[in-house]
């Protein structure tokens, strides 16, 4: 039975937020198609990980045989962080576009979840496994769009991923998601229903694939 890996930081609920509401898309697909498998969700807006702290952060470069208390408490949540995505078959994150980057709960998941010589190296736990992210955003920042060079959040998640986690990476873009509330982009609707529809499409056909690939 496959394990997925699901983590939503958007600070809005499903009804008003793109990101969650692909990742529920994915989600519902992966729980149809593999209804035996194990979800385990991480929902990083309503139930925060403390940021990576000296304490947290020291802890990661000593023996743990030398750890005080406070240490080993640290510890406990980034070695709790670091299984669950060892146990993963597949991960999903949705990862909404604020002020130009990720949301600061995501990246104190990565921080915590970052632990050299363990998930980062020479050769990393999880290194191979699918993941899937969804990157929506209000606007576009596609290549050739005069807000390109603003793109740090696929940029930099394909860094921290791919390159430090070693994970397979495949981003589902939905964008415009302002169209509809922001008078100034009116004629953009039907540019993001047509963006909307395609992630959703894309999320389904996701996880029938990588349902697929598991019990094969």
């Amino acid at each position: 039975m496959a394990t997925l890996l699901l983590i939503d930081s958007s600070v809005f609920p499903e009804g008003g937020s793109a990101s969650r509401a692909v990742t529920a898309a994915f989600r519902k697909t992966w729980e149809e198609q593999h209804p035996d498998g194990t979800v385990i969700h991480r929902d990083l807006a309503a139930d925060p990980l403390p940021h990576l702290d000296a304490v947290a952060a020291s802890a990661g470069f000593s023996d743990p045989a030398t750890h005080t208390p406070e240490q080993q408490a640290a510890f406990a949540l980034r070695t709790q962080l670091a299984e669950e995505l060892e146990q993963a078959d597949a991960i999903v994150i949705g990862a909404p576009m604020y002020n130009f980057t990720i949301p600061s709960t995501l990246k104190a998941w990565l921080d915590q979840a970052i632990i050299m010589g363990r998930t980062i190296g020479e050769n990393p736990s999880a290194k191979g496994k699918p993941v899937v992210v969804v990157a929506s955003r209000g606007g576009s920042y596609a290549p050739g769009t005069p807000r390109e060079p603003f793109e740090y959040v696929q940029n930099y998640l394909e860094a921290v991923l791919n390159g430090g986690f070693g994970l397979e990476v495949e981003f589902i873009v939905p964008e415009l998601t302002m169209a509809p509330s922001n008078p100034a982009m009116a004629e953009l609707v039907p540019l993001f229903e047509t963006s909307r529809a395609k992630a959703h499409e894309q999320a389904e056909a996701k996880a029938k694939e990588l349902v697929a690939r598991f019990a094969a």
